[in-house]
């Protein structure tokens, strides 16, 4: 199996992380099991969540999506052999939101009781938090890896100026570093990651872990108008999308995924794990079918006409 290192970790990763923001979403516990059960036959090792998931679902208050996860670990006695990242930081209403230590400290206990562990590989702060000094966020973080709760930490959706000023208290202080950032990087995506966040990961030994891998399933290929794209479960997000340069890429990607009869998803992804700073992008999928499509981006190969073809439709 093919595997990849997290960054300045001792963890080894396939090069796909399943994305779990669709359990208890978009699927049903019975369905996220088989999704779950996929991915894991496919060779995949970590699966990446949230406290938050899917606290945006009525009627859910967020922690659905870790308790599925634990329920599937427990049931199929897979800990050992599974990485979990999970993160925190987003509002989660009467539990409270951000990076305080207080808070932090009482949603990690609540994702590990979820999770059904006593551990977590990779835990993240989900958003900057301007109003609580890094060193705080850090220092607790210290103190629950000493525990034993958590083995390392990353960052997602942080800038180079929060992350150098982390990095900067973490030599200081002897306080952990960031091992992973997740930013939002896709063909879609380009210019939110390439032209600080890329050049900083790889100055730093940063794993790199996109979410939105294929920017919320447009580029899947299976919205091919603004209709399409408004009736998705992710409408908003995908609505964004449907305009000249999102027909653009997809163009290219079909060109692309004919010329090496492969799939329009398939190459997205590929292009993303052809890039020198990613180490494994974020999908999520609800289906075996969709699981087998891209997992066969981790072997496909795309010459250099083929990157040069998704690189000028997809310019900023």
């Amino acid at each position: 199996m093919t595997l990849r290192r997290l960054g300045h970790t001792n963890l080894m990763t396939f090069p796909l992380i399943f994305g779990g923001n669709v359990l208890g979403w978009t699927l049903d516990s019975k369905r996220s099991f088989e999704v779950l059960d996929a991915f894991f036959g496919a060779g995949g090792n970590m699966i990446d969540t949230a406290d938050v998931y899917s606290r945006w679902v009525p009627g859910n208050q967020g922690g659905e999506s870790e308790t599925i996860l634990g329920q599937w670990l427990k049931q199929r006695a897979r800990r050992d052999d599974i990485l979990i990242a999970t993160k925190v930081g987003m509002d989660m209403g009467p539990s409270g939101k951000g990076l305080s230590a207080a808070h932090i400290e009482q949603s990690v206990d609540a994702s590990l009781r979820r999770l059904q562990t006593d551990y977590i590989d990779l835990y993240q702060s989900h958003v900057m938090d301007p109003s609580i000094a890094q060193e705080e966020t850090l220092a607790c973080y210290g103190k629950l890896i000493e525990k034993g709760k958590l083995r390392y930490i990353g960052a997602s959706n942080h800038d180079v100026p929060t992350l150098r000023a982390a990095q900067r208290l973490s030599q200081q202080m002897g306080l952990p570093s960031y091992a992973t950032l997740q930013p939002h990087y896709n063909l879609c995506e380009r210019v939110l990651f390439e032209p600080e966040l890329a050049p900083y990961c790889l100055e730093q030994g940063l794993g790199v872990i996109p979410f939105y891998a294929l920017a919320s399933g447009f580029l899947t290929g299976k919205y091919r108008s603004t209709d399409d794209a408004q009736q998705s479960a992710r409408s908003r997000t995908n609505s964004k999308y449907a305009n000249e340069k999102g027909w653009a890429i997809l163009a290219a990607l079909d060109e692309v995924s004919q010329n090496l009869s492969s799939k329009p998803a398939t190459v997205a992804l590929a292009w993303l794990l052809a890039q020198t700073a990613v180490t494994a992008p974020i999908v999520s999928a609800t289906s075996r079918t969709q699981i087998d499509e891209l997992v066969q981006a981790v072997e496909l190969h795309l010459p250099s006409e083929a990157i040069a073809i998704l690189n000028k439709a997809s310019e900023a």
